[in-house]
């Protein structure tokens, strides 16, 4: 890897790490700042619903929106400070009305497509080997995912909730400074109105076979891997009689993911796509399941740690797969829709889990890792001769 595709890397990480940080973090601080401030956490789960939700609206127009632009760079700028100045003002909760809070989080969810799904529509041009630019996406996921929950857990052993909002503000408002040293070339300009975008975007993302089912495949596995954090404190509570252990099974999983994206980025999977999407989640849903088995806490920290190894992989090879089905002048809109349907199955996953804990947290651990196993079987719709 020269200097350049490694300036390339580093600068993309630069960029999107933070505001992403940002938003991952907020699913730990709002409830926190609920409980501090209101003493109810119901509240703090209708904060995040509120800064999430309208991501999955507000998906197909953002991605269409930077299709259609000359400077995306300027519009995901403008979303990584919608986002700060949201958390800035949420910040303010007790100074101002919870109305404005549930409002100016909502503006901040719809602000998220943009660098989110949108953002990593344009990773390939920053990093011009194709394969190690989609692993270097799956690595600022993975990055933002483990250090944003981190960083509002330790600001929290010392300050208020008011203190962590307060730096996913500065963490989101730091990606438009990274953007200036980072070139993001418009696509292929779609022709018509917004409107005609999105409806083509759709189209292509249901009715176009492999896309379709990369798709499918690729967004059931959120329902696994957002049940997963209830299924853990499922299984200690089953096992320990309290909920301390879920936290370190999360922990495991998050640092397997990690760990297998600072590998997939420095020796990217060369194999074809769909095969390493649908072998990857095969071996998480597998070894997910193993932890079902009661051999002790090693042995499930060890298997969970080991099925978020895979996870990189299979979400390098999913965006490059996305990228290759997606047409210049509808690839954001893809990018961000596509995205947003992982966010909802992600939500639901937690959800189902929440409804499946009375079977044991045995049982629903092994649940999650069928998800993965049957999310592997939907690949093999995947056309042979493409990817």
């Amino acid at each position: 890897m020269g200097e350049q595709p490694a300036m390339g890397a580093l600068r993309y990480l630069a960029a999107s790490v933070p505001p992403r940080m940002a938003g991952a973090g907020s699913t730990v601080a709002l409830p926190i700042l609920a409980v501090q401030q209101m003493g109810d956490v119901a509240v703090g789960g209708l904060l995040v619903a509120a800064s999430m939700g309208p991501s999955v609206l507000a998906a197909p127009l953002a991605g269409a929106v930077l299709d259609s632009t000359r400077r995306p760079g300027v519009w995901v700028a403008s979303a990584c400070l919608v986002t700060a100045a949201a958390f800035a003002a949420t910040a303010l909760v007790g100074s101002i009305p919870l109305a404005a809070v549930f409002v100016v989080l909502a503006l901040a969810g719809a602000a998220s497509p943009f660098y989110m799904g949108g953002f990593s529509s344009f990773v390939a041009g920053a990093v011009p080997d194709i394969r190690r630019a989609f692993a270097v996406d799956a690595l600022s996921y993975n990055m933002s995912a483990v250090a944003g929950p981190a960083v509002v857990a330790l600001i929290a052993v010392f300050l208020p909730a008011q203190a962590s909002l307060a730096v996913l503000a500065v963490s989101a408002a730091l990606g438009p400074l990274a953007l200036r040293g980072l070139a993001l070339r418009p696509h292929g300009r779609a022709q018509g109105s917004l409107w005609q975008a999105v409806k083509a975007g759709l189209h292509r993302i249901f009715s176009y076979r492999p896309l379709a089912v990369v798709t499918a495949s690729s967004t059931f596995t959120q329902l696994g891997q957002g049940g997963l954090a209830i299924a853990a404190v499922a299984l200690s509570i089953e096992r320990a009689g309290s909920p301390g252990e879920g936290a370190a099974v999360v922990t495991a999983f998050a640092v397997g993911s990690l760990l297998g994206a600072l590998v997939e980025t420095a020796r990217p999977a060369r194999g074809r796509p769909h095969v390493v999407m649908a072998v990857g989640f095969l071996a998480t849903g597998l070894l997910t399941a193993a932890a079902a088995i009661d051999l002790g806490t090693t042995w499930t920290l060890a298997a969970i740690g080991l099925s978020g190894l895979f996870t990189a992989s299979t979400s390098a090879a999913m965006l490059f797969l996305r990228n290759l089905h997606s047409p210049p002048h509808l690839k954001s809109q893809i990018f961000t829709v596509t995205a947003g349907f992982r966010v909802s199955a992600s939500a639901a996953g937690a959800a189902l889990a929440g409804t499946a804990t009375g079977w044991g947290g045995g049982a629903t651990i092994a649940a999650v890792g069928v998800v993965w196993v049957l999310s592997a079987a939907l690949m093999a719709a995947y056309p042979g001769r493409d990817g």
